[in-house]
């Protein structure tokens, strides 16, 4: 049932609120069994709220998908890849749909909302890092995404194993970023 219409557009400090919410849910619903409850469970919206705020400030690294009915559903932040011995320039930071949405396309359009948001800033490539264990994995290989890297950070003070999506060229769709 995909009854939404969704639009893109520019993260304004007012939505910090929101993407916290989006965060959390989608944390909490994806990563229950694969790290740490006690991480879980202690993600505050007040803590998160003021993470986006800051991140906020940096103008143009953060999009959501908003729906004329349900408000804010999703949320991607990119910018310049943080490692590029990978032999990307761009990279997505974040992706995240609310779980009550997920498989109605919201993911999708804002995959190509950050890949758009990126070419604007004249990057021609792009990673995107996702726990090993996360569903996600399968959606960006479905994106054409291909697996270029792995890794094991620390989540919650366990070993946390990473998988890096990178794509060579960016795709994007006809959807335009609202300003």
């Amino acid at each position: 049932m995909n009854d939404l219409a969704l639009s893109l557009r520019q993260a304004r400090p007012s939505d910090a609120a929101d993407l916290a919410r989006i965060y959390i849910e989608s944390w909490q619903d994806t990563y229950a069994g694969i790290l740490p409850h006690s991480l879980l469970s202690t993600m505050s919206v007040k803590n998160h709220t003021a993470r986006w705020q800051n991140q906020l400030r940096s103008q143009g690294s953060v999009i959501v998908a908003e729906d004329h009915k349900h408000g804010l559903i999703g949320l991607a932040s990119m910018g310049g890849a943080r490692d590029s011995s990978l032999g990307f320039d761009g990279e997505v930071y974040t992706l995240y749909v609310d779980p009550g949405f997920f498989g109605q396309g919201a993911g999708r359009a804002l995959l190509h909302g950050a890949f758009a948001a990126l070419k604007e800033r004249k990057l021609t490539s792009c990673l995107i890092w996702s726990h090993a264990r996360n569903n996600a994995c399968f959606f960006y290989e479905a994106m054409g995404g291909q697996r270029v890297a792995e890794r094991t950070t620390r989540q919650g003070g366990e070993p946390t194993p990473e998988i890096a999506f990178g794509w060579k060229r960016l795709a994007t769709s006809s959807r335009k970023l609202a300003i």
